[in-house]
Formats: structure tokens, C-alpha cells, sequence
């Protein structure tokens, strides 16, 4: 979902990649070759494409945070400490915290994302690179991040979330709000809303999982058991626990 401040002549720089689908097959990423940076050096080198990319992902937050929190809003409940990892603009960290005023809750992100960040009282904002480090909480949120990387970093990730969070019967846990190829309730509009998806993919050079894909970075990043909620039928609540 785009901000409706995103116009025609912005929306090529989203669109030109497309392009290249049928001119160059073989490239490794659409829109580095379409821009000669990659979906995140665009954000952190063009302050426009900066705005726009958060503004659009605080929409997607608020349109489906709202129906997370309605269909399987347990999921937090008995969170003390939240940090949404690559939270952004703090869109799902704000919904999430008007829902259970008694969590703290932290967005951590870029510099650069973190810099244009509104202020807010009940949300606090942490500049950090989660390939590096994350601070400790109760449970990490984690919307969207996953199929933006390939395995090797997604288990890198999830290393990091491991050692910021406590043992399961302390009350630890990720959550992970992202696509499972397969899962949802109508296949007809899933699938076509897969398809949909995987060439948007194709652009930022990132890839969507199947549940035993899914599993195969868990178990590799050392965590036990985890449980997948469908959402939309396209969308899925990953509950993770080490």
C-alpha cells in the first residue's frame, strides 16, 4: 500500500526494474541494475525514495497490524519488552503499543531511517544495524525483513535474535510477520497473489519460503519449535521460540 503522496514520475523508479525482466534475465538484481543501487542504497542515498519507501511500509503497518492484533492479538500477551527490528516509522510498534499499554516498546532500524523518524512518547527509537547487533527484550517483532535476504543472512538474523532474547519458559519469542508460500485458506487468490509477489521479489532480489524453508533457517539458527498462524491467506504470525 503506497502513501498518497506517491506520484507518477516517483513510481518509475519502482517500475522501471520490471524492465529488465525480459532484457536481461540473467541479472542478479532488477533494480540495481535498472538504478545502479540496490533496493536499500536507494533508501539510504536518495532522501525522496527514503520518505516514500517508510511512508509506504507505516500504511501497510496500519492497515495490517490492526487486523493482527484483532485476529491473533494474543500472541503478545505477557510481553513486557517489544523491539520491532526494522520497525521503520515505529507504524505496527505504535498499533501495537496502543493495544498493550503496558509493554515498552522499541523500533530499532538504519540511521538514515531512524533520523526521519516522528517522536512519540510511547514508542522509543534505537539507530542500529541488525546484521550486528540487537538488544535485549522479551520478544522481537519482526514484519516484512525476512524475504528482503537470502538464507545465509537470514540465519545471521535470527542468530542475533537468539542471543536478545530469554529461554522459552521466561517467556522469549519472535515474532515474524511475512509470507508462507502454500499456507493460506483460498489457493486460488493466494496463488495469484504469489505470483504478484514473487516478481516484486525479483526486483529487490529477495525471495519467499515455503514452511519447510522456513524451518530449514530455524533449525539451522538454533532455535526449537515454532508455530504459523495464517492472516489474510497470504499473510502469516511466525511464533518462534528458542
Amino acid at each position: 500500500m503506497l502513501p498518497r503522496t506517491y506520484t507518477p514520475a516517483q513510481s518509475v523508479v519502482g517500475l522501471r526494474p520490471y524492465g529488465f525482466l525480459i532484457l536481461d534475465e540473467h541479472s542478479t538484481s532488477l533494480f540495481k541494475k535498472a538504478h545502479s543501487l540496490n533496493f536499500w542504497e536507494m533508501a539510504e542515498q536518495d532522501d525522496t525514495y527514503n520518505q516514500i519507501l517508510n511512508n509506504a511500509m507505516v500504511s501497510d503497518s496500519n492497515f495490517l497490524t490492526d487486523i493482527i492484533l484483532r485476529e491473533c492479538g494474543d500472541v503478545f500477551l505477557g510481553i513486557n519488552s517489544l523491539i520491532d527490528v526494522g520497525g521503520g516509522h515505529g507504524g505496527a510498534a505504535r498499533a501495537i503499543v496502543n493495544a498493550f499499554p503496558q509493554m515498552k516498546c522499541t523500533v530499532l532500524d538504519l540511521p538514515h531511517v531512524i533520523a526521519e523518524a516522528p517522536s512519540d512518547v510511547h514508542v522509543s527509537f534505537i539507530s542500529g544495524d541488525m546484521f550486528k547487533y540487537i538488544p535485549p527484550a522479551n520478544a522481537l517483532f519482526l514484519k516484512w525483513v525476512f524475504h528482503d535476504w537470502g538464507d545465509e543472512d537470514c540465519v545471521k538474523l535470527l542468530k542475533n535474535c537468539k542471543e536478545a532474547i530469554p529461554p522459552r519458559d521466561a517467556g522469549g519469542k519472535v515474532i515474524i510477520v511475512d509470507m508462507v508460500v502454500g499456507s493460506g485458506l483460498n489457493e486460488i487468490v493466494t496463488r495469484e497473489t504469489h505470483v504478484l509477489y514473487d516478481l516484486f521479489i525479483m526486483c529487490v532480489e529477495g525471495i519467499e519460503r515455503e514452511e519447510f524453508e522456513w524451518k530449514r533457517i530455524f533449525m539451522e539458527a538454533g532455535f526449537g519449535d515454532y508455530k504459523i498462524i495464517s492472516v489474510l491467506g497470504v499473510r502469516s504470525v511466525i511464533e518462534l521460540y528458542p
